[in-house]
């Protein structure tokens, strides 16, 4: 998380950088297709979300989308959740979902939330508390929970489809 917000500060203060309107954040361990940068554009240039991502999976047997939580739910009943979505028919469509939470792995940013949101923007979160027992967020999920509550809105883009690369194994997911 604290790369990510350092990142951040560093362009915001930046005479020249500060003037960009999206930032695109692409993770070492992520293989994007050749057209990402122009599909995540094409998306949020729709005007309609704050962010978007490719879509991917987690590392690992069980393969989890990277799409968090129900914005609809969000909207009728208040609970804000990061729950995997099931994509299954997004997938197979080739559409974007709206979701609460997007992973900074292959995502398109707008940087106007940067400039209205407080920092930090990127908290790893790890803590025990007795009465909830282990407890994790990570740096992405953290910043779209602030910025979610904030009133903005994520997507995740179908038509990019992003391999998760296990660096040790070889193995792509």
């Amino acid at each position: 998380g604290k790369a990510y917000d350092e990142m951040i500060k560093h362009i915001l203060a930046s005479p020249d950088l500060s003037k960009w309107k999206y930032i695109m954040t692409m993770e070492d361990d992520n293989l994007p297709p050749a057209d990402a940068h122009i599909r995540l554009l094409e998306t949020i240039e729709w005007g309609k979300y704050d962010a978007v991502s490719g879509i991917y999976f987690t590392k690992g047997p069980v393969g989890l989308p990277m799409a968090y939580g129900d914005p609809k739910r969000f909207r009728e009943t208040g609970v804000l959740e990061f729950a995997p979505r099931d994509i299954r028919q997004a997938l197979s469509q080739g559409t974007v979902m709206e979701v609460n939470g997007i992973a900074c792995g292959c995502a398109l940013w707008r940087m106007d939330m940067f400039r209205e949101l407080q920092p930090p923007w990127f908290v790893t979160v790890s803590d025990v508390i007795p009465e909830k027992g282990p407890m994790s967020m990570t740096q992405d999920l953290y910043f779209c929970q602030t910025a979610k509550r904030a009133g903005k809105t994520f997507a995740v883009d179908m038509r990019v489809r992003v391999g998760h690369l296990d660096i040790e194994s070889g193995i792509v997911y």
